[in-house]
Parts: structure tokens; sequence; C-alpha cells
């Protein structure tokens, strides 16, 4: 009877660490694929905002040129392009704290638990 208690004992012994085992595996594995959904986000957000960065400065460029033309000077054209981003500045400085940065921060939160959502329901249907 001892015998069966001992060995019953071990078993348990030996079931929780194979849980335990497989409890981390799982969790390695688990910060693996956050952690590459998260890398692949941020790859395709940089992607994204330098190719929109470049179309912007060829865009001004372009602006500049024709504005130049239109002023029969370079000087006039790439000023008058030096002003609207002068105006922009401003403004973007005084409307920041009420529209801007709480626009920001509501699409960022939408954002993260929409990807979160998205995850949950992955993975209740496996």
């Amino acid at each position: 009877m001892e015998e069966k208690k001992e060995k019953n004992f071990e078993e348990i012994i030996s079931e929780a660490r194979t849980y335990l085992d497989m409890r981390v595996e799982y969790m390695r594995l688990f910060l693996v694929k956050r952690a590459s959904k998260i890398f692949a986000d941020l790859v395709t957000n940089v992607v994204v905002i330098l190719f929109f960065s470049l179309a912007f400065l060829f865009g001004t460029v372009t602006l500049a040129l024709f504005l130049s033309d239109l002023f029969h000077s370079y000087t006039a054209g790439f000023g008058a392009v030096s002003l609207i981003y002068l105006l922009l500045a401003v403004v973007v400085f005084f409307a920041k704290d009420k529209f801007i940065e709480k626009a920001i921060v509501n699409f960022t939160i939408k954002k993260y638990f929409s990807k979160l959502q998205e995850e949950d329901e992955e993975d209740e249907q496996k």
C-alpha cells in the first residue's frame, strides 16, 4: 500500500513537471508570436511612413517648382512653400492639445485593441 502511494506521489510530481515544462514552452511560443506580430507591424508602418515621406518630399519640390514657374523666381516659389509650412506648423502647434493628441491616442488604442480582439478570435477558432 505504501509503495502505491509513493508511486502515485512520483507520478504526480512527474506530471507536474511535465505540465510546467509545457506551460513554459507555451508561454515562450506565445511571446514569440506576439513579438513577431509587433515586429511585422512596426516594419510595415516604417515602410509606409518612409514612402509617404518620400511622396511628400517630392510633392513639396514639385509644388515649389510649380510656384517658381508662376512667380518667375525660384526664390519666390520655394519661399512660398516655406511660408505654407510655417503656417501649418503654427496651426498644428495651437491645435495639438485639443485635437491632434486626442485623435492619435484614440487611434492607437483602437488599433491595439482591435489587434488583440483578432488574436483572441484566431485562438478561439483553433
